[in-house]
């Protein structure tokens, strides 16, 4: 279980923060819990010295501001990951004193965030293989995303072929697609690939782990660019 610290005054901020790294740990599979402060004083006396704690810490707090606390933090908890949170670049090289291990920005960039948090899962050596969470009549499953080949649509059904098998559920590609990594790319209305099974694309046809699926016209420029970069990775 790892424990995510969100410290701001501002909790539209906090929210914000919430929602992008739930999403992700999610989609990682990783069990979570969030605790929020909205001062360091609060955070200083309320949060544990136990566990594996990631701390987004935002610098510029009243009275007691995010380096302060950090300070105070480490010694009480040496082996927490700490980011911080800030409006301002120049307050990021505050961070080296209390080993903090990276910063973001205000206003928040989902991916920025996303590059953050796996870098301090890897820290806490937390495995990050990520999985697609479906609820089915046996009851929930966790499927692995490196073994989905692709996924297919027939209005608000949604086919998901994988490794070990096919699993349908109720969804929408275009939800999917954002919810996914750059891996996984649209060829169609109704398919959204993995490029890890793609071996070729031949005219309109897109060849993923030895099926031929259709390419649409509007998707093919987009798809051999995506194939281009992932191949040269």
């Amino acid at each position: 279980m790892v424990e995510l610290v969100l410290c701001d005054d501002e909790k539209i901020y906090r929210n914000d923060l919430k929602k992008i790294l739930g999403t992700e740990l999610e989609l990682s599979g990783i069990d979570y819990r969030v605790t929020e402060f909205s001062c360091g004083e609060d955070l200083l006396s309320g949060l544990s010295a136990e566990g594996l704690q990631i701390i987004f810490l935002d610098i510029e707090m009243k009275d007691l501001d995010g380096v302060e606390t950090a300070k105070k933090l480490r010694m009480k908890n040496s082996s927490a990951v700490i980011i911080f949170v800030t409006s301002h670049p120049d307050f990021v090289f505050q961070g080296y004193e209390v080993r903090a291990l990276n910063y973001i920005l205000k206003p928040y960039k989902p991916e920025k965030i996303k590059e953050v948090l796996h870098k301090a899962l890897e820290a806490l050596d937390v495995s990050t293989e990520k999985y697609l969470c479906l609820e089915q009549r046996s009851g929930a499953i966790r499927i692995p995303l490196s073994s989905i080949r692709y996924f297919t649509s027939d209005k608000r059904i949604v086919r998901v072929v994988t490794d070990n098998g096919t699993y349908d559920f109720y969804d929408k590609l275009n939800d999917l697609e954002t919810k996914l990594s750059d891996a996984f790319v649209r060829i169609h209305n109704r398919y959204l690939i993995h490029l890890k099974y793609l071996s070729e694309i031949q005219g309109n046809q897109a060849i993923v782990d030895g099926e031929s699926l259709p390419v649409s016209r509007s998707c093919k420029s987009a798809l051999s660019i995506a194939f281009a970069k992932f191949m040269l990775q």
